[in-house]
């Protein structure tokens, strides 16, 4: 669905590359997880993909297709994203803020439809926002308004949903919540494009990890592939082992003290 074929992407005045010869697939039924530390350049691909950052090398490909020669328009009825960061400047009512994401659907000289209607209210359903469906926007808590930013994004509909830290601000049981349902959508035949911090639930939850280091990628493949101290420490320079949690046996890792400030 979604490849990355070599990409290069660097910033103005940047020595080096914020992405350097980056490539992996994202493919359809599968949560691909982007992890890796603080300016591995993770949210850079997302800003790639949507075309705010240029690529100076290499492509992305959607579907075997250059993005360069995908309508903006068809990019979004066919991916949906939620960026790291996005701020509500004026108030909405939050199922009209929801029903934004229904925008590339309508096109530009026609309302709602029942059909977009429905996709709205099937998405504050599924995100579990029903409770602020009738609040504004300016009223919600950092994590209400994360998972109002998701709902939008599966309103918008389409075959591939990238989320950046998309779970941000989430208490425990929300954050949960969430991951259940990207592993949901990607059961039911969509590419879930997942960059995330969350490396212990990313180890549950993903079909496939991509650890960046420096803009390149370190590791790939299976968590049991990534999650591994030898591949981990020297990219996140800390100590940590990787235990197996005895009550679901997935993968978890436990930073060590061990380093006086």
């Amino acid at each position: 669905m979604i490849r990355f074929d070599h990409l290069v992407a660097r910033y103005p005045h940047a020595p080096h590359p914020a992405v350097d010869d980056v490539s992996f697939d994202a493919p359809r039924s599968r949560v691909t997880a982007v992890v890796g530390p603080n300016g591995s350049g993770k949210s850079t691909l997302v800003r790639v993909l949507l075309r705010v950052q240029p690529a100076e090398r290499g492509a992305v490909l959607l579907d075997g297709e250059p993005l360069a020669g995908v309508d903006r328009r068809a990019f979004a009825r066919r991916v949906a994203v939620v960026t790291q960061l996005e701020s509500s400047v004026f108030a909405l009512p939050v199922r009209e803020y929801i029903a934004l994401g229904r925008y590339p659907q309508e096109g530009g000289w026609r309302g709602a439809t029942a059909r977009d209607d429905e996709a709205v209210g099937r998405a504050i359903e599924v995100a579990g926002v029903d409770a602020l469906a009738s609040r504004s926007t300016h009223e919600l808590s950092g994590g209400e308004w994360q998972r109002v930013r998701i709902a939008r994004a599966l309103a918008q509909g389409g075959e591939a949903l990238v989320l950046d830290e998309a779970t941000t601000f989430l208490d425990i049981a929300h954050e949960m919540a969430m991951f259940e349902l990207f592993a949901r959508l990607a059961r039911q035949g969509m590419a879930v494009l997942l960059v995330s911090h969350q490396l212990n639930l990313v180890a549950r939850f993903a079909d496939e990890m991509v650890l960046l280091h420096r803009g390149r990628v370190a590791a790939a493949g299976t968590p049991d592939d990534v999650m591994r101290a030898s591949v981990l420490e020297p990219v996140y320079d800390w100590p940590l082992v990787i235990t197996r949690d005895p009550a679901v046996g997935a993968l978890a890792l436990l930073p060590l003290r061990g380093r006086a400030p």
